[in-house]
């Protein structure tokens, strides 16, 4: 049988919540720098002659791929040494390369900068949710991780409504810059404001151990990623749910110009405010529902996304169907609220399912899954639909990448209903949630 003993905070709970928030600024400047570029899309592609796969490529693969493999190198570090230098280094390497993406004379260069951004926010996430998980216990880190998860939609908005503003008035090359500059101020700011907390100092130990187990080795903490069912699953479920996301995130602005015809001042300010309002709510509601719920049966975590993207499908039907951009965004509502509601639950999850000195590698290890699968491949899946059916199709032939992305939500509430299945069976979320 297992038994536990909680481990007493050491902070208190406002400075927790400090941190959790200035976490979150630093997570909304790494997404503003990440989904810049799909608001930037058509100046960028028009002035460099890229195709729809060269933009699906730069919007995502090339991103995703420093991302990912970098990812599970700095993570391995993070669980050995202070995380909020790791934190505040990357951001300053991810901004130095978004400012740089300015200054692209071609396809190859801008690609080789937008790889460079990868490899900055690769340090950023992983060491934020391993920190986050000791400045908050198990039964609330699915609210923290919610605020912190903030960043993505409040990232996602900023960078549409500036991208969009400073690119009509100022080119997309100068938005690059404006919005890169940034980041130096807030990596100081880290290494001023954040103290690094006792690893495992809010965690139960064990079947009767006085302290929790070292970090494993690399290899060994791979392995037992893939070892076990529950992250696996997880992990799939939570790839599936980013290549929906990304696929719209990528190519929503471009969709919404240049199918629904609508102007591109009218996408950097109602599209942009959509994005900020529906992540919001749906990050946030997300998370406190799966902490309430989640206490009565574990498989709430899974359950929760399950439902938001089978509801999400009534209204992809309707985006790719409405005659005019009014209704268009209406329908855009319902994917941009649902698609937000997979990764607060499944940080959750993969924090809680681990020992503290595993967490900074299990973060980067299912954001390696998430990200190949969804940024990697979503965005450049769409673009080489619309590529093949533009002959034939002119400007409809975004709707048909879009088209392509329902068999794919159907894919993913499949997973998260048997991601639930193991949920309900893991030993260790049993003890600790």
């Amino acid at each position: 049988m297992t038994t536990a003993t909680r481990v007493e905070p050491a902070s208190g709970a406002g400075y927790s919540y400090f941190v959790v928030g200035f976490l979150a600024v630093v997570y909304t400047l790494n997404f503003l720098d990440r989904q810049i570029i799909s608001i930037l899309g058509k100046q960028i592609s028009a002035e460099l002659h890229l195709t729809k796969t060269q933009f699906g490529l730069l919007g995502g693969t090339s991103f995703a791929l420093l991302y990912t493999t970098c990812g599970v190198g700095v993570a391995y570090l993070a669980d050995r040494v202070s995380r909020k230098w790791i934190i505040a280094l990357a951001c300053a390497i991810w901004s130095l390369f978004t400012a740089l993406c300015g200054t692209a004379q071609g396809f190859v260069q801008i690609l080789l900068y937008r790889m460079g951004v990868g490899f900055g926010e690769a340090g950023g996430s992983p060491p934020s949710y391993s920190l986050i998980s000791d400045y908050f216990p198990a039964h609330r880190r699915g609210t923290a991780l919610a605020l912190y998860s903030l960043g993505v939609p409040i990232g996602s908005m900023l960078g549409a409504f500036l991208g969009g503003k400073l690119a009509l008035a100022y080119g997309w090359r100068t938005a690059f810059l404006i919005v890169g500059a940034p980041g130096v101020i807030l990596a100081v700011l880290m290494l001023l404001l954040v103290r690094e907390p006792r690893r495992g100092g809010l965690d139960l130990l064990l079947d009767g151990a006085t302290e929790h187990p070292p970090a494993p080795p690399m290899l060994s903490a791979i392995a037992g990623f893939f070892a076990n069912r529950t992250l696996v699953l997880t992990a799939l479920s939570s790839g599936l749910s980013a290549f929906v996301g990304y696929a719209g995130l990528i190519w929503n602005p471009q969709f919404l110009e240049g199918v629904k015809h609508m102007a591109a001042a009218d996408v950097a300010t109602y599209y942009a405010l959509a994005l900020g309002a529906t992540g919001v709510i749906g990050t946030l509601v997300s998370g406190w529902l799966v902490d309430r719920l989640g206490r009565k049966d574990r498989r709430w975590f899974a359950w929760v996304p399950a439902i938001a993207f089978a509801l999400s499908i009534p209204f992809w039907l309707g985006l790719i169907w409405a005659p005019t951009w009014q209704l268009a965004m209406l329908f855009l509502l319902g994917p941009l609220l649902m698609n937000q509601t997979y990764l607060a639950p499944a940080l959750t999850v993969a924090q809680n399912a681990v020992a503290p000195a595993q967490r900074t590698m299990t973060g980067a290890i299912l954001l390696f899954v998430l990200n190949l699968v969804g940024l990697g491949v979503g965005p450049v899946y769409v673009g080489w639909i619309a590529d093949r059916m533009e002959p034939a199709h002119g400007e409809q032939a975004l709707s048909y990448g879009f088209a392509a992305v329902i068999p794919f939500v159907v894919l993913t509430v499949i997973a998260h209903l048997a991601a639930s299945i193991s949920i309900a069976r893991d030993k260790r979320l049993a003890a600790v949630i």
